[in-house]
Order: structure tokens, then sequence, then C-alpha cells
């Protein structure tokens, strides 16, 4: 029996058709159903701003921020292989960016998120070429040192008139061009909105070409890889540098949304924030950060409203517990993170039509 196969228009090369395109739920083949998915999930981002509180459409606006940041680090550790502990560095750099043009220069917000994200790439990229040489627990290390510097190098007294020192720099908030149609609030999510299809549109076409295929061989066996004719230095770089231009473009639409940066708001902790979005969403799953942003935003306030129901004086410390309580049951229930239980529902479900 011959195999089906999609064959490329230049008749250079035949593809197989993915197996999983031939399962069916209710009848409805599952690349339907992923249209459906998606065309519901845009309408519901779009007319929800509408019946939200605004304090509730800033949530969910930094909620997406959290997601580019995080579908920037997935590139990274669940495409290519390589583990960073770094990106909130690539985050303040993203921030500090648009905070610098903005308050100094003037410039109108959304000139700034660009050359926030060349910035980022730059860094990624200069950052990824000594890299190469580590791995594991070492690239780790490496990029735990950077995460561990960054908010001291903002601090640095020698550009404290760029950076505002230990201050930070203030900003004016955006006003909304559609005062009766939309508030400030809603404006702004709106661009992040935007913002945020573009990037998990490239995210999906790039780890579907050439490219992708490259960044994925090299994370399975990168010796096969060099023997296949894969340049694991470019390749290992510029997924570094494409990591952080995601994580930098997230970070200075923090920078817009809050108003404000500081060095302390970009310590290893956030670091650690992303990583557990990347974990809880899905390693190697671009939908995956959109729950993985929204899990590392909502739960840690879901976790203090429980520990402040206690009554309790140290409350603040008791919720960093229920936090911690929230990830281990989280991890324990979807251990290959959001996007593995929906393969492994969908897997139940299917059935080949």
């Amino acid at each position: 029996m011959v195999a089906d196969v999609n064959t490329s228009s230049a008749g250079r090369r035949a593809i197989p058709e993915n197996p999983a395109n031939n399962l069916a739920i209710a009848g409805i083949r599952l690349p339907v159903w992923n249209k459906i998915l998606i065309a519901i999930l845009l309408v519901v981002a779009v007319i929800a701003p509408f019946f939200l509180e605004d304090f509730d459409v800033f949530q969910m606006t930094y909620a997406l921020v959290f997601a580019m940041a995080i579908l920037g680090l997935n590139l990274l550790t669940g495409f290519n292989g390589q583990f960073s502990l770094g990106h909130s560095a690539f985050f303040g750099i993203g921030a500090y960016t648009t905070a610098m043009m903005m308050a100094h220069w003037e410039v109108a917000f959304y000139w700034t998120i660009i050359p926030a994200g060349i910035v980022c790439l730059v860094a990624g990229f200069l950052f990824g070429l000594p890299a190469l040489r580590l791995e594991g627990l070492y690239l780790a290390l490496a990029t735990f040192a950077l995460a561990t510097a960054m908010p001291q190098i903002l601090k640095y007294h020698a550009w404290e008139d760029l950076t505002g020192g230990v201050q930070g720099l203030d900003l004016d908030k955006p006003e909304s061009p559609f005062p009766d149609t939309l508030s400030d609030d809603q404006y702004l999510y709106f661009i992040v909105l935007v913002v945020a299809i573009i990037l998990f549109i490239c995210a999906w076409n790039l780890v579907r070409g050439r490219t992708g295929r490259a960044m994925i061989a090299i994370r399975d066996n990168p010796i096969a890889a060099q023997t296949m004719g894969v340049n694991n230095a470019v390749y290992k770089s510029l997924t570094f540098g494409v990591s952080a231009l995601y994580t930098g473009i997230a970070g200075s639409m923090s920078a817009i949304i809050i108003q404000f940066v500081a060095p302390d708001s970009f310590t290893f902790l956030l670091a650690v924030t992303f990583l557990v979005g990347l974990v809880v969403g899905g390693v190697a799953s671009i939908p995956g950060a959109i729950f993985g942003g929204f899990f590392v935003l909502l739960i840690p306030n879901i976790s203090e409203a429980v520990a402040d129901m206690t009554g309790r004086t140290d409350a603040k410390g008791l919720s960093w517990a229920v936090y911690g309580l929230f990830l281990i049951i989280t991890v324990y229930v979807m251990p290959s993170g959001a996007a593995g239980l929906v393969r492994l529902l969908v897997g139940k479900l299917a059935r080949r039509g």
C-alpha cells in the first residue's frame, strides 16, 4: 500500500501526511477542531474586555505579556534544548530600552517595541556565542549569573542618568485614541493582543519550517544533526537571539503597561516564574505558553486570596506555601503540562476517521 503524501509544487520532496490528520472526534477531524478552537479563542479574546472591569483587563493584558516571554523561553529550551535561567535579564533589557526611549527621547510607545526586540536579539546572540561551549547545568549556571547580575548592572551609578538607578523610571500611560469606545486599559490590551498574535504565528511557522527542524534535531541529537549538515553553532546562537527577541518584546510591553521600570523588577525570581510557566504550559508546546502565562499570573493571586482567608498575620508567607501546593498538584496532575494533558485526552477521545 502506498502511503498518502503531500507533494510540493516544485516536485522536489514528498512529505508524509501527519497521521493525526486522519483522527476525528464526533465525526470532525482534528485539523478542523484546531481551526474551530482557534476561532473561538480569538472571538473570546476580542469580546472579553468589553465585559470586564479595567483591572481584569489589565490582568489579561499582563498574562499575554507573560505568555510571550514564556514562548520565547520555549523556543530556546523546549525546541532547541538549551536550558536558561536568565531570561529575566532579556525581559529587563527590553523593558529598559522602551522606558529610556519614552522617558528621555519622548518616542511614542509603539515605535519602541521593535527596537527593544532588536536590542535583545543582538544581546541574546552575543551571549549565545560564548555559551556554545556550555551545556546542561553549566549553561544554566551561566544564565543564572546573567539574571543575578542584571539588576546590579541597571543600578550602576555610571549610567544612573539613563536608567534612573535604584528608583527606576516613570512613564506616561498611553491614552486611547478612541476614548468613547475603548478605555486606556482596553486599548493597551488590544495592542498587546495584536503583538502576541503576530509572535505566536511567527513561532508556529518557525518551528514547522527548515529552521525549526534544525533546532529540534540539535535538541534530540546534536551529533547526528551535525552529521546531517546542520551548523549547530549558528542555529544555537540564532535560537538564543530569537528567544531573547521574544522575551525583550514582552519586556517592552510590560514597561508600557505598568508605566514603570526598576532594577528589582527583573530579578532571578522572574526567570523562575518564566520557567514555571514553561513547565506548566508544556515544554515544546506553542499554545501551552498561553496557559502558562495565565497560570503564573493568576495562581499567585489566588494563593494570596486563600491565605488571607485564614486571617493569620503571616498570610504573606503562607501564600507562598499555598502557591507551592498549587504547583505540586498541577505538576502531579499534568506531568507533561497542560499541552500534554490535552494530547492525552485527545488520544483517548479521537477515532480514526
